[in-house]
């Protein structure tokens, strides 16, 4: 299919925007183009921003995120002076991406999140990208799919020296097992991960790099608090690495990349561990639970084949593979008022793959009743 109305877009959780293109309020949308829990966040951060009004609006933020790095590296069990906070993750990519400019040639895996390389392209870093299969077995932990031999292929001249990894895999939500991992630690100069989703996976936290990083100074973990919370407006994420690497980061940067007001809640949702094991447990719970419901029934709907996923959203292929899943996506937003994740911007899918995000129970029968009377129509 040809002559699309909207390009593809490299985020998905626009609401303003597509609010404004289909002439309603953003509250009348459903939105499973953005992978964030349902029903965040917490009521104790409401409380939390509320008394933070005060001081914390008023006053600069401490340049060191003192209080926040430290109830950081105290949950993760490291040396604050191995923590980072960014403003969300993506302001992170982009001094991950001056870095690996520097050491050399970037593997990307595809498909892939496209903010790698928006990063990467902002430094002129050379990028390849290293082709995944799209057929796998469960939703892992599953073992890293490539050898050595595949690594070679992709890269005709020279010796790659930065891989970059999303774990859960964004967009299939593939969970590669840490053991599978580690040996490309020994492999790349740098290794840079991206965890965002992994809190949010049952016992995914077993398959972290984090408790490899004190003997991997290449390694670079990144994480974010905007999917695990619901938090996106307030732009809070954290790297996680070697002191001195995170040192020269910080060199790079605005003075004051966290406002106040997200430093204070993340210090206080981070220092309460008790608190922050309770949530994780009830997320969780909803993802083993919603998860697994929502495939069975998208795999009962014509013309649709989801693929197994460890994380809150689940990656789907038309069937035929040929036939575009385009004008659903189109007619979910315009007539439904349902946002799903266009996958054309992730290189080696197109027009027909979309991923739909885990909803509560009722979004998912929303979105359930809108597929149903797409087919009838048809």
């Amino acid at each position: 299919m040809t002559g699309l109305p909207d390009p593809p877009q490299p985020h998905g959780g626009n609401l303003q925007a597509a609010a404004r293109r289909l002439g309603c309020r953003p509250d009348q949308l459903l939105d499973a183009s953005a992978s964030l829990v349902p029903f965040g966040p917490p009521p104790r951060l409401r409380r939390l921003l509320h008394r933070a009004l005060g001081t914390d609006l008023r006053d600069y933020p401490d340049r060191e995120y003192g209080g926040l790095c430290g109830a950081i590296a105290a949950w993760h069990g490291l040396d604050p002076a191995m923590v980072l906070p960014g403003n969300g993750a993506a302001e992170l990519f982009t001094w991950a991406a001056r870095d690996a400019a520097a050491c050399g040639l970037s593997l990307l895996p595809a498909p892939g999140f496209a903010d790698y390389r928006r990063a990467l392209d902002c430094w002129g870093g050379a990028w390849r990208t290293l082709p995944l299969p799209l057929d796998w077995c469960g939703p892992g932990p599953t073992d890293w799919p490539l050898a050595e031999a595949a690594i070679a292929t992709a890269v005709t001249t020279g010796r790659p020296a930065v891989l970059w990894l999303t774990n859960p895999h964004n967009p299939t939500g593939q969970l590669w097992s840490r053991a599978s991992l580690q040996p490309l630690l020994e492999r790349f100069a740098l290794v840079i991960v991206d965890e965002a989703f992994l809190p949010l996976v049952p016992a995914g936290e077993d398959q972290s790099l984090v408790p490899l990083l004190p003997a991997h100074p290449n390694l670079v973990v990144i994480r974010s608090l905007t999917k695990l919370f619901s938090i996106a407006g307030l732009r809070l994420g954290y790297a996680l690495g070697g002191a001195e690497r995170l040192a020269r980061w910080a060199t790079w940067r605005d003075p004051w990349p966290v406002n106040g007001l997200a430093a204070a809640a993340g210090q206080v949702l981070m220092a309460d561990q008790a608190g922050l094991r309770r949530w994780q447990r009830r997320v969780q719970h909803w993802v083993a639970g919603e998860g697994p419901w929502l495939m069975a029934r998208l795999a009962a709907v014509p013309g649709l084949e989801p693929l197994p996923s460890a994380a809150n959203y689940l990656l789907v292929r038309s069937t035929p593979a040929a036939v575009s899943l385009q004008p659903l996506r189109l007619a979910l937003e315009r007539q439904h008022r349902i946002l799903v994740r266009d996958c054309r911007s992730f290189e080696g899918l197109g027009e027909n793959w979309l991923r739909i995000a885990v909803q509560s129970r009722a979004g998912n029968r929303r979105l359930l009743g809108a597929l149903r009377r797409f087919n009838r129509g048809r």
